[in-house]
């Protein structure tokens, strides 16, 4: 049996050893460079672009403007973004939104493309552009104010809060009176950088057939292939995406990069003739600055409960920071809108939740992309009434959450198999959750200062979460794959396999879960199997490596593809192809009115207890055991899911205690990981304990269930209820930095 084993990922060798091969990596002896020019203009109308300076610079081949874009706008969830910035005077074409607007200052102005890098950054610097400064909207209070100007006209909203969610259920007037306890509070969630290995990187040409071709490090190959072609004003089946090995991605590679200005500088420089590819990698500083960031926000939240803590109602404004483009923060606000009451039964609710445009950095997809932040909110409002009903933060969860059969926040029953009791229980037996904590561990603020405990406090703290699986809200969700059986024709059964797949492995283990997956559907060896991944021209479209779907998508069709393909084979095909589409059960877009709805067709659940010790004359945080009990189904790989419950907490960890982007009046200030501190391996956790549950996803392939993203999530409410523990302080704000923990305490 393959499935359950700790098979090792085959391309691990090749990662550690230097050897495997990257977008950033690949060289051809005529190999071009291509390098983007940011606007540098957080609000501004472009008048004037001249880059005959550009142009006359040695060994400059091309300069790539909006003149040369032919349908100019992109956007994975609505075209709001121009591909590149130019002056009205060229025309916008079929294009929707005006692309003389530089909304970002990363926008992008110009494309060089040159035969070396210091030709290209010679280019870059003598472009002249002239610009008229516009009103800067910095923020969701600047956004929001009545004189407030409007970003993004051509929207239909008319607005800058332009996406708005709601929830009504019941009666939140009659249960907030008849209320034992009301808590209230205002929650501001920050920025998170993706901070992924592997910067941006991608090579554009055109191949052989003719087609526009890219290699580069995305999460979802057909959608790359889709938003090239729109903006090409292309058939897809004319643009190629390939994916090479992949450093990392957390939904910060979902969105564009370069996909779409390698492809369009490959296009122009065929059309003068030139036959070479182009390359474009973004250093650090421009891969910060560039990408979107998990959003910041701010939620003001109150939640009515009687006196055995049972939940009678929540209410909630949310406001998300969309930035200067969508790319996905309606997906986002989605999630939230639906977190923000928590993993409970919760019989009354009045939720409003809003997507905000400002000329700040973009937000989108990051690893549990809205959940986070509205289980930050949930969570802290239960931990907070745990101390105002006097009733063990455990057993309050106990009372309210989840279950089998329960009616979820959108009047609809939960799909079955909602097992976060059992979670909950685990995290707390695992946690010994009933002992009494033990006394302050002696912590160091610094290392040139000896240990301590003459300032040290000792607290714990617990949270839960649960989050959707797969796409939501209407989306047509599916997943292909096709399956080859090899054989000898008198064979009963086959004696290798293929499987073609297009879903991308971003470091997870994804490819490797999907060769266990095969071989436990063909009944075959591990090694039997053949893959080929990540390439639009083999595969079907997988979808994205996204909202903890993949596993359980894909396995979905490994079935499929394998029942197909074991019928060809027993009526005789050799070799016996199977192709299979799967199509889950259908979600329903939230209605604008509260009616009943189902927005999502499967879920996670998790759990975290977290153990702590904090200077409080420092305000310097030591996190020493944190377990996490997860509900993965089925396990596929052992230790891929080990490691990434492991990489999921400490990357929670980075966003609750110390990174901290710096975002003022459209500019990131930061952009740097000496300004930026992600944690090092001295800084993250003591000890985090893996609690793996199996109980199965009854729609989920051999009963997994999708699990990467859960246990990020309910790590910020139980750092913060663990220091409360200790201190007796709320912190409704973070990252918890020794400033802000010190400042609060003093």
């Amino acid at each position: 049996m393959s499935l359950g084993t700790s098979r090792p990922k085959p391309d691990a060798r090749g990662k550690v050893t230097g050897d495997a091969m990257y977008a950033g990596d690949l060289a051809t002896d005529d190999q071009l460079v291509a390098k983007v020019v940011f606007t540098n203009q957080p609000h501004a109308r472009l008048l004037r672009l001249d880059t005959t300076a550009a142009t006359a610079i040695d060994g400059v081949v091309a300069v790539v403007t909006a003149a040369d874009v032919p349908v100019n706008e992109y956007g994975l969830t609505m075209f709001d973004q121009p591909v590149l910035i130019g002056p009205a005077s060229i025309g916008n074409g079929p294009a929707a939104v005006p692309h003389d607007v530089s909304r970002w200052e990363a926008d992008h102005l110009a494309v060089i493309v040159a035969e070396t890098a210091e030709a290209a950054d010679a280019g870059a610097a003598a472009i002249e552009a002239e610009w008229e400064p516009l009103a800067l909207v910095a923020d969701i209070d600047a956004a929001l104010a009545a004189d407030a100007p409007l970003l993004h006209p051509e929207h239909p909203s008319g607005a800058n809060d332009y996406h708005h969610y709601v929830i009504r259920k019941g009666d939140t007037a009659a249960a907030f009176a008849e209320a034992a306890h009301v808590i209230e509070g205002t929650y501001e969630v920050p920025y998170q950088e993706h901070a992924f290995l592997q910067t941006e990187a991608a090579i554009g040409w055109i191949d052989d057939d003719g087609r526009v071709a890219v290699t580069t490090g995305g999460q979802w190959t057909h959608e790359d292939q889709e938003q090239i072609a729109h903006a090409l004003g292309l058939d897809a089946d004319r643009v190629r995406v390939i994916y090479e090995a992949i450093g990392g991605a957390f939904g910060g590679k979902e969105d564009m990069s370069l996909q779409i200005v390698v492809a369009l500088a490959a296009v122009v420089l065929r059309d003068r003739g030139i036959d070479r590819p182009v390359k474009a990698v973004w250093s650090r500083e421009e891969s910060i600055v560039g990408h979107h960031k998990r959003h910041r926000g701010r939620v003001t939240a109150r939640l009515a409960a009687d006196e055995d803590g049972r939940i009678l109602a929540v209410e909630a404004t949310g406001h998300l920071d969309a930035g200067a483009y969508n790319y996905t923060s309606n997906k986002v606000l989605g999630n939230l809108h639906l977190c923000v009451g928590g993993a409970y039964e919760i019989p009354n609710a009045n939720i409003d939740s809003y997507a905000v445009y400002t000329n700040a950095i973009p937000g989108g997809a990051f690893r549990g992309f809205g959940g986070p932040q509205g289980c930050f909110v949930a969570e802290c409002q239960m931990n907070k009434l745990a101390e105002a009903s006097g009733i063990d933060p455990v057993e309050l969860r106990r009372r309210n959450t989840l279950r089998d059969g329960s009616i979820g926040i959108t009047s609809t029953e939960l799909p079955a198999g909602v097992s976060l009791p059992e979670v909950i229980d685990a995290c707390a037996d695992a946690a010994a959750w009933s002992e009494p904590l033990a006394d302050a561990k002696p912590i160091a603020a610094f290392a040139s200062l000896p240990p301590s405990t003459a300032t040290a406090k000792r607290g714990r703290g617990f949270a839960c979460a649960y989050k959707n699986i797969g796409f939501s809200f209407g989306f047509p969700e599916r997943s292909e794959a096709t399956i080859v059986l090899h054989g000898d024709e008198s064979a009963d059964a086959p004696d290798s396999a293929e499987v073609f797949l297009a879903g991308a492995d971003v470091g997870q283990g994804a490819h490797t879960a999907f060769v266990q997956m095969t071989a436990e559907a063909t009944g075959l060896d591990f090694d039997q199997i053949t893959p080929t991944f990540s390439d639009t021209a083999t595969s079907g479209d997988s979808g994205s490596a996204s909202a903890s779907r993949l596993s359980w998508m894909t396995g979905n069709a490994i079935l499929g593809a394998a029942e197909e393909a074991e019928k060809a084979w027993r009526e005789g095909a050799r070799p016996a192809v199977g192709d299979f589409r799967y199509t889950p059960p259908p979600t329903e877009m939230l209605d604008p009115d509260g009616a009943p709805t189902v927005p999502n067709f499967a879920y996670g659940y998790v759990a975290e207890a977290v153990d702590l010790t904090v200077d409080v004359a420092t305000g310097h945080i030591v996190v020493h055991d944190v377990v996490c009990a997860v509900d993965v189904g089925r396990i596929i790989n052992h230790d891929l899911v080990v490691g990434q419950v492991e990489g999921a907490v400490i990357q929670a960890h980075g966003y609750a205690l110390s990174e901290n982007l710096q975002v003022v009046d459209g500019r990131v200030l930061n952009p740097r990981f000496s300004g930026y501190l992600i944690p090092g391996i001295g800084d993250i956790p003591e000890q985090v304990r893996s609690v793996l549950l199996e109980v199965p996803d009854p729609r989920g392939p051999f009963g997994v269930r999708g699990m990467a993203e859960m246990p990020l999530m309910p790590y910020a409410p139980a750092v913060v209820a663990a220091l409360h523990d200790a201190t007796g302080v709320w912190f409704d704000q973070f990252p918890l930095t020794p400033s802000r923990v010190r400042a609060a305490l003093r």
